[in-house]
């Protein structure tokens, strides 16, 4: 609502206000696609193309192609057809990707289009795929053609001068050096060159820290999150479940360095079929169907564990143990319906996924389904835990005993359990004000609802909880890999803040997400430290890490198999407003 000179509103976000002129636009939350067509047509009418938007940002129009489709109105012509001049435009600032509409040359909205789906006009409905096809072409060539704008592999060694080198075996940072690289390894550690070589590009690290790259372990990955996950210092991500093709496919374009992205550890996803069956990973309906699964994926090669799902039944999982221990896999997993921790850790797995999946067992009955809501509201029923119960301590016991990991996400509970609508999720309190309108207003909406206050304390008080149970853990001494299941990146940040949280030193933390985890995947010869000979994989942030780990989240340079990347170049792109400076850099001759 605008009043005079002031706007107001109020959304699933919560309520707002600013200063209002005719030179803005408000963004409506969750809006159809026609809102597209409202901003196009105020966008086009503006010098520039560009306008300031409500409840922040900037929007941005551009045209990026002309194209002709088919309108099957059977007045036009005497077969029915006629060919519509389409212009297709790309909207930015409203989220981290472009939103494409086609218009006609006289202003009208023909379609809204997207990789999956369209909203176009009825007599034009054959040329949906069309459409689709296009926009995921254009998402495509977009993240090409960012690759080809941030990737910096320089023709001459590379030096990284005046930096401060955590250093994860003894959980301390150096005395300031220079790191010398040689395509994608570490040449040379030395000290600070005071007059930059002209056989070098070396780029001033001001005092700064240079942290080996972290790992995100519990990853989905995309185009999107692969980019974003380099330029916050993810250089490595094991990925939890994907579709097949699509994940090779964005493998080797990483390896080819067309697209931006991590290195990728791969989990081989089996799901039951049910009524409830995840749409990622390959479906059995038998025992025998889920080890022949086990065994197509040990014949493709590259997997390094299996991820078992919530439809498997429970009395499959040991012949689907020695199965995938037969082809050297490890097992990882949710707890199948149905089926307790206990049973599951017996049965051979060696890892645990997501904290909650364990904690579910000591206060549900074995009847109640954890593929529906009880996987969520069940965790209310954490608050009550005694964490001096015999069945804790049992669990806790065959974990020790077994080694036995678990890849709690700690940072989707936090989301899940503490986030309420209006209120800016804790965990992105650093780095929201930088973000699209969008991803600001996702950060004051909660994933649940709360029906009263006595469930908004029980969900709290659940969270306290969880993290009660893995300080145990960790002073018990089982090991706890950090992943976030929502897109790492920014999130993984969070999720090391809340290891902090459980007994770790800030250091201890740095070092379980680099060198613990690079040895933990087999990598430890490679990656995890910073050292001769190791593969350059490492990031650049100007403050010191060990004292306030939230530096890790300003980072101003990255370094991952031979190319450099600066982030303050590639944030606008997604209309993220960058962290820190781009540091000085020397090109030599």
């Amino acid at each position: 609502m605008a009043v005079e000179d002031s706007a107001s509103w109020q959304d699933a976000a919560g309520e707002g206000s600013a200063a209002f002129s005719g030179d803005s636009v408000y963004v409506a939350q969750n809006a159809s696609p026609y809102a597209l067509y409202i901003y196009a047509t105020a966008l086009l009418n503006t010098q520039g193309n560009t306008l300031a938007a409500l409840p922040g940002g900037e929007l941005k129009i551009e045209k990026i192609d002309t194209m002709f489709l088919q309108s099957s109105n059977s007045l036009q012509s005497s077969n029915g057809d006629k060919a519509v001049e389409a212009n297709i435009f790309a909207i930015s600032g409203i989220s981290l990707n472009p939103s494409y509409i086609a218009l006609s040359t006289e202003g009208q909205m023909l379609a809204y289009l997207s990789p999956r789906f369209t909203v176009i006009q009825r007599d034009m409905l054959s040329e949906d795929k069309k459409l689709r096809e296009l926009a995921a072409g254009l998402n495509a060539s977009r993240f090409v053609e960012i690759a080809k704008r941030a990737s910096n592999a320089f023709d001459k060694p590379v030096r990284i001068n005046n930096v401060r080198i955590f250093e994860p075996q003894t959980l301390s940072l150096s005395q300031p050096k220079s790191v010398l690289l040689h395509q994608n390894k570490i040449a040379a550690i030395e000290a600070i060159v005071q007059t930059p070589s002209a056989d070098e590009v070396v780029i001033e690290g001001n005092g700064g820290s240079l942290i080996p790259g972290l790992y995100e372990m519990h990853a989905h990955l995309g185009d999107n999150n692969a980019l974003l996950n380099v330029m916050a210092g993810v250089t490595s991500v094991r990925d939890m479940g994907n579709q097949n093709e699509v994940l090779a496919a964005l493998d080797d374009k990483i390896a080819r360095n067309i697209l931006i992205g991590p290195r990728i550890t791969k989990s081989a996803f089996i799901e039951g079929k049910s009524a409830f069956s995840a749409a990622t990973g390959e479906l059995a309906a038998s025992e025998q169907e889920a080890v022949e699964l086990i065994k197509k994926h040990a014949e493709r090669g590259g997997y390094h564990q299996i991820k078992i799902y919530s439809s498997i039944k429970g009395e499959w999982v040991p012949a689907m143990v020695a199965e995938a221990k037969k082809h050297g896999m490890r097992v990882a997993g949710h707890i199948p319906a149905f089926s307790k921790v206990d049973e599951m850790m017996l049965s051979g797995y060696d890892e645990v996924t997501h904290i909650n999946q364990l904690m579910l067992s000591w206060v549900l009955e074995r009847e109640e389904d954890t593929r529906t809501l009880f996987r969520i509201t069940g965790m209310k029923r954490f608050a009550d835990l005694d964490l001096n119960d015999p069945a804790i301590n049992t669990s806790l016991d065959i974990m020790v005993d077994r080694k036995i990991a678990i890849d709690p996400t700690i940072v989707i509970h936090e989301f899940g359990l503490t986030a309420r609508n209006g209120e800016t999720r804790i965990g992105t309190v650093d780095y929201i004000d930088n973000m699209p309108i969008s991803v600001q207003r996702s950060a004051r909406q909660a994933l649940l609802n709360v029906a009263d206050e006595a469930e908004d304390q029980a969900y709290k008080a659940a969270f306290d909880k969880v993290l009660a149970v893995l300080s145990l853990m960790h002073q018990r001494g089982i090991f706890i890999v950090p992943g976030t299941d929502l897109g790492g990146a920014f999130e993984l940040h969070r999720e090391l803040e809340l290891f902090s949280k459980i007994g770790m030193s800030n250091a201890q933390v740095l070092r379980r997400a680099s060198y613990d985890m690079a040895h933990y995947l087999e990598y430890g010869d490679q990656l995890g430290s910073i050292e001769v000979g190791k593969l350059a994989d490492f990031f650049l942030v100007p403050g010191n890490p060990l004292d306030d780990l939230r530096e890790i989240k300003r980072v101003a340079m990255v370094a991952k198999d031979g190319q450099i990347y600066f982030p303050s170049q590639v944030y606008p792109e997604f209309g993220i407003k960058p962290f820190t400076e781009m540091p000085l850099v020397h090109y030599g001759n």
